[in-house]
Parts: C-alpha cells; structure tokens; sequence
C-alpha cells in the first residue's frame, strides 16, 4: 500500500522536472516501467498489520479470500479507466490539476491534511519496525487495544528508530529509492516464505485444509467491528482510495505512453494486497492457536497483533529483518512526501527542514500504538478525506460539457480559492461522516455516496457560481 514514493521515483528518472508544465513525449514510459514498482511499493509494512488484523474482525475464509479478490480488481479499474485515462489526457500533477479547478489557497489546505496523514501513516510504520527492534530486549509487545506507550523500551526504541528514518530521509530521495528497490523483492520473498512456513505449521497438505483454517469466521476481537463479505470488498477496494479516485496518481501515470499501463496496478494489489495480506493472515492464525493467545482470548482480552514476533516465529531472524526493512522503506518515502506537502505550505523552509518536521511528527505518532493498531480504520478514513477532491477532477473531466460550466475555473478566473470545490467537500464530507457516527455505518461503505455527492455538487455549485 506504501505507492506514496512511486510518485517521487518517476520524478527522479525524469529529472525532477515537469511539476506546472505537461510531460513531454520523450519522456513518457511503457507499462514495463509501472509493473515493477507497483509490484514492489505495495508489499511493504503496512501488509505486515492489515493481514492480521483481518482475522482480529472475525472474518471468515470466503468472506477474506473471495472478497479480496474481487476488492482488489475493483481498484485496479479504478487506476484503469479513472486515474490512468485522466493522467494521460493532461499529464499534470495531481497538485497542479487541483490548483487550476480549486485555487492556490484551497490546495493549501489539502497539502495540510495529505502531510498530517502522511505523518500518522508513517509512525505506523515506526511502530511496525520497533516489533522487530524489540524482539532481542524482550520488550513488551503492544496490545491491540493499546493506545499509550506501554513502557520507557518501547518509548527509547521507537524515539531512535524515528530519528534515523527522519535523518535519512531528509538527506533526500535518491538513496532511498534506489533502497527500496532493492529491499522490495526480499520483502516479497519474505511475505511468500512466512506463509508457506505458516501453512506447515498449521499442517496445511490441501485446498480443503487451506480453506478451513478460518472456517466460518468468529466473533470479532474486543474492541472489531464484523467484518463481511461486503465489509472485505469495500474495504480493499478503497484501501488506496485517495491514489485512484482520489486521483493522487496522476502524477504517477502522467508519465504512461498509454492508459492501459494503469493494468500494472494488478501486480501491486494481487503481489501485495492479496499475496501479502494473506500470507501475513496466516502468521497470525498460527499465533492464534499458541496457549498464550488461547488464554488471552478465554480471558476476553485482544492477543496481540505485533508483526515482530509473528514474522521471527516462522522465519526466524530473516523475518526480524523482513519486518524493519518493510517498516523501514515505507516509513522513508512517507515522510518524504509529508515533507515535500508542507514545503508546498511553507516554501521558505528548505527541504531538509521539514522532512525533520515530518519525521518528528512520525515518530510522535509511532509512540502511540493506536495508529498501527487501528490501520483499518485509519486507512478507511484516510481515503475518505482525501478521496472526495478525486471526483472534482473526474467529473469536471467528463461532464464539465453536459453541466455548462467552464474547465479550470479557477485558473481562467484567477481565484486562490474555488468555493464550488470547498462546499461540495464539506457537504459532502459532512453528511457521510454524520452518517457513519450517529448509524454506526462503517465508514469505507459511504465513500463511494460520499466521492459521488461531491461531484455532483461541484457541478451544481460551479454552474451557479460561474453564472452569478
């Protein structure tokens, strides 16, 4: 899930140029230039934790395994017949197209939240490595339901681990691109090797016997919700919301000779998003089984999600290192772009200041286990913010005719700020959000109403704005 440096790697072989203008043909790519790098970006650290905290909601074989194939190819059209189709019509940044329909101050406020999240992910990240940190000083693992450092090991660990991922990062992108790509094929062969290790641990020998491992599901984890069928799809689908519908990846694919290169997409979310997931699933269905985690559920207590020990059980000190290295080539690039979303805000500083900036509010975050604890909800609210400025682009880009309103409004009007984009947002964002409190409805199922709503309000709004 961690496609947050593929951005950056594309810049770098491009020169690092083409940030307000349309990238020139002799620069464009072929689709082989994608499929390595999705393939690679999305089994990273966060696969680490999401495939366990599947079975912490109780889900069942069918419900996991079906719907994550079907979750997965709903987002691979998404990249497909949405993100792709627009990136190569304009061949803009996502920052750049925002700011042409929104307003300079109005993208502002989106690079504000796109940083802050970067952030929160990227200490999840730290949290993820320091599992692995804290296997040889016997730390004490988080729990589930933990929010608060649960002692000075965990605090010292994660505080160090923070701090070397903000220095190197903020010695620029370069070094750690080149990194990630080396580290990205043992982190798959890792992820590949914990699950076959886990299915013999189980004494997996058929089909049938894979199938049963998690039955018909269970009750949820104290402190889950249930998750479905419906629940695994929805999910899945919108995990990366804010890169597809939410368009972040134009400035990925505007690079692309040809739209059909948003198909290399498939490599990242059937390698890394199903692949990974599962196999990360398994780890923890062996834990499962073990007497400290039966005692802890007879108890009534969450068994801990840490993907430290779950990796070292099976793999032993290869998934230590698996599991730093994952933790690792997210967290770098994650802080990186949040850096890079706060220069947007504050131009003067130079780079090197705030990626520090960044990495300090990361590793703030990394202290407290809620966030990696919490991915799943995280990463649903995530999309949910951010995806809805998606659909701005996508219905300008193919009802702007049909509604009568004028393209690049802000830029032809010379607006720092749309207020036709500001208030679909709000309302739009608003109402779901209402909704999914006060009705207790999970969240990543009005995502979709919600990315909808906004777009039909732009072009209301831009309509009788434009008019007036």
């Amino acid at each position: 899930m961690s496609q947050f440096n593929i951005e950056e790697e594309i810049e770098d072989i491009a020169g690092g140029e083409f940030e307000r203008v349309p990238v020139p043909k002799s620069k464009l790519k072929s689709w082989k230039s994608f499929l390595g790098m999705y393939a690679g970006e999305h089994a990273a650290g966060t696969e680490f934790v999401i495939g366990p905290l599947f079975l912490t909601t109780g889900v069942s074989a069918f419900d996991l395994i079906i719907g994550l194939l079907l979750g997965n190819l709903l987002a691979v059209l998404s990249w497909r017949f949405l993100t792709a189709e627009i990136a190569v019509k304009y061949r803009l940044t996502l920052y750049y197209q925002l700011e042409k329909i929104c307003g300079k101050s109005l993208v502002t406020g989106y690079n504000l939240a796109n940083g802050l999240l970067f952030c929160f992910l990227a200490g999840s990240m730290i949290t993820v490595s320091a599992t692995a940190v804290g296997i040889p000083f016997n730390m004490e693992m988080p729990k589930l339901t933990d929010t608060m450092p649960n002692g000075m090991t965990w605090v010292i660990i994660v505080l160090v681990i923070g701090a070397l991922i903000s220095l190197i990062a903020s010695k620029g992108y370069e070094t750690v691109s080149k990194a990630a790509n080396w580290m990205s094929p043992v982190i798959v062969l890792a992820f590949l090797a914990c699950g076959i290790v886990a299915l013999n641990q189980m004494g997996v020998g058929s089909l049938a016997e894979f199938w049963d491992i998690w039955g018909e599901g269970s009750d949820p984890f104290p402190g889950q919700i249930k998750y479905t069928f419906w629940h695994v799809v929805i999910w899945s689908w919108f995990a990366n919301a804010a890169m597809h519908v939410g368009m972040s990846d134009l400035s990925v694919f505007r690079f692309a000779k040809k739209a059909s290169s948003g198909w290399t997409t498939a490599a990242g979310m059937y390698v890394g998003h199903y692949m990974a997931w599962i196999a990360a699933a398994l780890l923890y269905a062996v834990y499962l089984k073990s007497p400290e985690a039966q005692g802890l559920l007879a108890n009534g207590e969450a068994p801990t999600v840490a993907p430290g020990p779950l990796a070292y059980n099976a793999i032993g000190v290869f998934g230590i290192i698996a599991v730093v290295l994952a933790g690792w080539t997210t967290a770098n690039p994650t802080i990186y772009r949040a850096g890079l979303a706060f220069q947007a805000i504050v131009p003067k500083l130079s780079t090197f200041w705030v990626t520090i900036i960044a990495g300090t509010l990361a590793t703030i975050a990394g202290l407290f286990p809620a966030f990696a604890m919490k991915l799943l909800a995280f990463v649903a609210l995530y999309g949910f913010i951010l995806a809805p400025f998606g659909a701005i682009i996508v219905f300008e880009h193919f009802f702007h005719k049909q509604a009568g309103i004028v393209k690049n409004y802000a830029e032809v009007a010379n607006l720092k700020f749309n207020k036709a984009v500001f208030f679909a947002w709000a309302i739009s964002f608003g109402l779901f959000y209402f909704i999914s409190i006060q009705f207790d409805v999970f969240l990543s199922f009005v995502t979709l109403p919600a990315w909808l709503l906004c777009g039909v309000l732009f072009l209301v709004f831009s309509k009788w704005i434009q008019k007036s």
